[in-house]
C-alpha cells in the first residue's frame, strides 16, 4: 500500500513540475545576426531521438561524448531500461514500463551524416538553437547520465544501432515521464516553450515541436 502511494505521489509531483515550469527566456529563437547552432529531432515511430553535431559541443560539456571520438553526429534517446534495451519487449516488459517507476537508459548512437541519409525513412525536423541555447540542452544531457562512485558513468552494452552504447540514466520513467516528455523538457531547457506533460507521445511530440523547426524529411 505505501509503494503504491509513494509510486502515484511520484508521478503526481513530476506531472505537476513539468506542467508548470517555464522554459528559459531570451534564449529562442537566435537573433537575425546571432550565431546558432543546429540539432534535429528524429522519430523512431515511438519515440524521437535528439541529434547533435559532435563539434558542436562546447568544450568541458557533456564529457562522455568524447568516448566517440570518431563521430560526426551523436543521437541520444531516453528510455525504460529494460524495455530500451530490449529489442522484442514482451507484454509484461511493456506494462511495468507503462505503469510504474523504473530505472531508465540513455542510448547514444554515433554516426556520419547527413542525418536524412542515415535516417532515410524517419520523420526530421531541423531546429536552429542559439548558442546559449545549444549549450544548455548539452548540460542537460551531461546531467542525465548515472555516475558511479568514481564520478564515471559506465556503459552498460552496446546501442540497437549504430557505433554507440546505452548508458545508466540517473532519472525515472513513468507514465508521466515517458521518453518524449524526457526530449520535450530538453528542448524547452534550450528556451523553446513547449510542456513535456502536454508531449507524451511521439506524434504529438513531433507535431508540437514542428512550430519550431522546419520539417526536412516526412517519415514514411
Amino acid at each position: 500500500m505505501k509503494t503504491g502511494y509513494l509510486h502515484a505521489t511520484v508521478i503526481l509531483m513530476s506531472l505537476l513540475l513539468f506542467a508548470c515550469t517555464k522554459a528559459p527566456e531570451n534564449l529562442f529563437p537566435p537573433g537575425p545576426d546571432e550565431p546558432s547552432r543546429t540539432v534535429y529531432l528524429v522519430s523512431h515511430g515511438w519515440h524521437a531521438g535528439i541529434v547533435v553535431k559532435r563539434s558542436d559541443i562546447p568544450a568541458g560539456i557533456w564529457p562522455q561524448h568524447n568516448e566517440l571520438p570518431e563521430a560526426e553526429y551523436l543521437e541520444v534517446g531516453w528510455g525504460d531500461q529494460d524495455y530500451y534495451m530490449t529489442p522484442n519487449a514482451g507484454l509484461g516488459t511493456t506494462l511495468k514500463a507503462a505503469l510504474l517507476p523504473t530505472a531508465s537508459v540513455l542510448h547514444v548512437v554515433s554516426f556520419p551524416g547527413p542525418v536524412k541519409g542515415y535516417f532515410p525513412r524517419s520523420e526530421v525536423i531541423r531546429i536552429d538553437l542559439s548558442e546559449a541555447g545549444f549549450e544548455r540542452l548539452c548540460r542537460y544531457l551531461e546531467k542525465s547520465y548515472a555516475l558511479d562512485e568514481a564520478g564515471l558513468s559506465q556503459p552498460l552494452g552496446p546501442s540497437l544501432y549504430g557505433d554507440g552504447q546505452f548508458y545508466q540514466s540517473r532519472e525515472t520513467y513513468h507514465a508521466f515521464n515517458t521518453c518524449n516528455a524526457w526530449t520535450a523538457r530538453a528542448m524547452r531547457e534550450a528556451g523553446i516553450p513547449i510542456t513535456p506533460a502536454a508531449n507524451l507521445r511521439v506524434e504529438t511530440l513531433m507535431t508540437n515541436m514542428s512550430k519550431f523547426g522546419s520539417v526536412i524529411q516526412k517519415g514514411q
